[in-house]
Order: C-alpha cells, then sequence, then structure tokens
C-alpha cells in the first residue's frame, strides 16, 4: 500500500480535474478515506465508481456517473473510478491517511 496526496494538512480537500486515461484516475488501484466520506461528483462526461466488496464473495458494486451527478463514498470504503469517456471530475474529502492499494486483478 502507499499513501495518495495526503499534504498532512488539517481540513477538506477539494480536487477538480481533467482524466483523460486510467492512469489519470489510478483506476487500477483501490482507494481508501480512513477520516471521512468522500463525495465523487462527474462534471463533465461519464465515468464509473466502484466500491470493493466488504466480504469475500461479494461483487463490486458498481455507480454510474454522467455530468452533473454525484456520489458518496462512506467512510473506510476501498473504491476506485473507471472512465467510460475523458472527463471531468470534481471530489471532496479528508486525505489524511488515504491510502493506495494496488488491484490484484489489474
Amino acid at each position: 500500500m502507499r499513501r495518495t496526496d495526503d499534504t498532512g494538512q488539517d481540513g477538506w480537500q477539494l480536487t477538480a480535474f481533467h482524466a483523460k486515461t486510467g492512469a489519470d484516475v489510478h483506476a487500477d488501484h483501490w482507494e481508501v478515506h480512513p477520516e471521512a466520506e468522500e463525495v465523487v461528483s462527474c462534471l463533465i462526461g461519464k465515468i464509473r465508481l466502484y466500491l470493493r466488496p466488504e466480504l469475500p464473495g461479494q461483487e463490486e458494486e458498481e455507480i454510474r456517473l454522467t455530468a452533473g451527478t454525484a456520489a458518496i463514498v462512506p467512510r473506510g470504503r476501498w473504491h476506485r473510478i473507471e472512465l467510460d469517456i475523458p472527463s471531468n471530475i470534481m471530489a471532496v474529502t479528508l486525505p489524511r491517511g488515504s491510502r493506495l492499494e494496488k488491484r490484484a486483478e489489474a
């Protein structure tokens, strides 16, 4: 596992960016934020937000987001994003303690 862009500062972090490829959203990794929920919004484009199963044998939960929609990732829930098309994405969370973990199937 490795840390994400955790600045070590307290407070909420708003990140907005344009993603052209899966590498721009680290689609080959799971991400977790143990300190708070995360709001993920698709501003322009079309993305899929996946929540990792909480129990063995369960399927990933897929949430499809189109322009102008958002979803809340529960605190401590591993998640990842995949693009359907290049998209503008906004995310808001407390980054402290955030981690990335390489997907075994990636």
